[in-house]
Formats: C-alpha cells, structure tokens, sequence
C-alpha cells in the first residue's frame, strides 16, 4: 500500500466530511430541500467576499467566470489593460481579444508582482483603458500583486478592476467592497477546499451598470440572469448539485475555525515553507512578493525538475506541481492553500529532501524539516 498526498496548488484536498456530504443521495435542484442549500451557500460567499452584492454560482471552473466577466461588460472593440506576469494573467488577456476586445499588454517578468506605479504609468498613458484584468495571486508563478493598492487607482474612476481571486480568495483577506473591486471571482478546487466544477463571481454597482451597455454576446454566462435567480435561491440552469452540497459543508468548516484564523493558518503554512525551502539553499521563484497560496522554488542545478516531480508522485505518492512554458523543468510549486495543516507541509518537506538526495543532491537530510517546524510551532 501506498499512502498518497496531494500537495499541488489545485485542485487540492478536500476534507472527509465534504466528502461525504456530496456523497449523499441526490436531490432534485428545483425543490424546497436544495434551496435551502443554494441560499446558504449564497450568503456564505458575501461573507467569505466581503461584500453586500449577489455573489453567484457557477457550474463551470474558475476560467468560465473570468469569461463571464469579459462577455458581460464589455462591447467589441473597448480597450483593456491586462497584467501579464504568468499564465492565468496571459488567459485574461486570451479572452479579451478572443471577444475582440483591444488588449493592452502590461508584462511582468514572472516571479515578479506588477508595480502600481507600473498600472498607474498605463492607465495615465491611455486614456481609452476603460479597466484593469489582474490576478490577484498568479498562480503560475507564486506571485501575490498589490490589489488593495491598485483598487485605489480605478475607485473613483469609470474604470473597472476585475480580479482573478483564485488563489488568494479564502487564503488571505480580500474584502471586495472596502477595497473597491468591481469584479472578484474564484473556483471550488484552490481554497474552498471542494473538487473542480464551481465558479463564483461578484460584481460592484459600477460594474452592474456597465453590464447594462455591454454589447457582447453572452447566453450561459449571462450574470443578470444569474443574479435574478440567486435572489429566488437557484440557478438559472442546472446546478452542480452534490459540489454545492459539498460546498455548504466547507463553508461551515472556514466558519466554524474563523475567516481571521484561515488567514492566519495559510499565512503561517507558508512562511514554514519558504523557511524551509531556503533552508535546503532552494532559490524562491518569487522572493519579493511571495503568494500564501503556494511556493514557487527552482530546483538546483543539474537536477530535473520535471523528473523529480514525476518521481515523487509515482514513487514517493507525493503530488506537487512543476513548472510551465520556460520554468517547466526548473522548478516545483509547493501548494499550502485550503485543507492543509502543520504536518502536511512537514511531508512536503520530507519528500523535497527525500527526492533531491535520491537525485544527488548532498547535505540536504532534515534541514527543510527542521525549519519548517521552527515555523509551524507558533501554531501550538
């Protein structure tokens, strides 16, 4: 027998009792008993978004709610500014011009967080930017960019911020309304501890009257249709039943530990693992401004980081992350969102040091360990 971990930045764990709620028999969608259901889950997402506007569910992943932000408030034609520092920034900006949108690029070298002395420099260029698609943790790279910041910059402006929130929505605080985003969407698989298969989207009152001009075309992801549905505790098509079942469940378990306490855990998890990966002289993919979600490292030289990743899933059972498009072989992604706890990122550790001596690497025994737990024991 070999007792397997998964340890990748989505989808991740997800926790026993999830689990057995959606193994439950299913019920109908349009009935009383799962609208109860739906409406749980509603007001659970304005909590966890922080924010007084309809948050909506979506049957698709995190990339159908990125879609429905562009087919809902844009027309043809309208220019956008898209940071680019990886390949989730790189999908916003796919999107737009395949709706014909102008996209104008802000690349980021990747490991990097985008300035907002960099956004601010674009929007003043450009006058016709009429808003700004960003993630606000890139995935790809373990990159966490400034969003309380850049909000600031569009506020009070006809401008729209639109953030990806995949990764950092339910990992660290992100109030939508305070801040001053228009859009905020995340999936099920990353922090909200469920399978793939749930998109949640929230807009602002500016973005909600921009979707009244937007001329593009939209029938699935139509998010006016949507929100007048959640209103009357449903879906405007068929729901992804069991994962929103699920979904109540994982919600009652961020609840039950406390949103503040959530933050505090990946925060924690993650600082242990930085603390280790440097300990074993790992160099961080993004050393400045580092994503509580996952932890980028390259692995070191002469040392295959494709083959490493291959041999500690299927030798070791331990699944991590590798690299793409130029970092694909050069490094590993060490995730620590959602139902993780000390002693995972202890395995982490282990199997990092375990499989790098495998591949020659000397001197490397307990030293990530042991950093790490220096870390994890603040939690105790």
């Amino acid at each position: 027998m070999k007792k397997r971990y998964l340890i990748s930045p989505g989808p991740t764990p997800v926790p026993e009792d999830v689990l057995l709620e959606m193994a439950r028999p299913v019920i109908h969608h349009r009935t009383p008993q799962f609208s109860e259901i739906f409406r749980e889950c509603s007001e659970g997402l304005k909590r966890l978004f922080k924010t007084e506007q309809t948050v909506m569910t979506l049957a698709s992943s995190g990339t159908g709610a990125m879609e429905a932000s562009v087919t809902n408030l844009f027309s043809p034609g309208e220019t956008v500014l898209v940071v680019n520092g990886g390949k989730f920034g790189e999908r916003w900006g796919k999107i737009a011009e395949a709706y014909g949108l102008a996209v104008e690029w802000l690349n980021v070298e990747w490991g990097q967080a985008v300035t907002v002395e960099r956004v601010a420099e674009a929007l003043d260029k450009n006058s016709a930017i009429s808003a700004v698609l960003t993630q606000g943790s890139e995935t790809s790279t373990t990159v966490a960019h400034p969003i309380e910041a850049i909000a600031k910059l569009t506020k009070d402006t006809d401008r729209l911020l639109i953030v990806d929130g995949i990764t950092c929505v339910g990992v660290v605080d992100t109030p939508m309304d305070e801040w001053g985003i228009d859009v905020l969407l995340t999936g099920s698989q990353k922090a909200l501890m469920l399978p793939p298969g749930l998109a949640f989207i929230a807009l602002s009152e500016k973005a909600w009257k921009k979707r009244e001009i937007s001329k593009l075309p939209r029938f699935y992801f139509d998010l006016k249709k949507e929100a007048s549905n959640v209103v009357k505790d449903t879906s405007a098509y068929t729901p992804a039943a069991s994962l929103i079942s699920g979904f109540r469940k994982a919600l009652e378990i961020m609840f039950d530990e406390g949103l503040d306490n959530v933050y505090q855990r990946h925060d924690t998890l993650a600082r242990a693992v930085r603390a280790g990966c440097s300990s074993m002289g790992l160099k961080a993919l993004a050393p400045d401004s580092p994503a509580n979600s996952a932890t980028g490292i390259f692995v070191p030289d002469g040392v295959d980081g494709g083959k490493l990743v291959k041999d500690l899933r299927d030798n070791y059972g331990v699944t991590f992350a590798g690299g793409q498009d130029h970092l694909k072989g050069k490094i590993i992604r060490i995730a620590h969102l959602g139902y993780f706890d000390s002693f995972d990122m202890i395995v982490a550790m282990s199997a990092i040091e375990m499989g790098l001596a495998k591949a020659g690497v000397a001197d490397i025994a307990g030293k990530g360990v042991a950093a790490a737990e220096a870390i994890l024991n603040e939690r105790y």
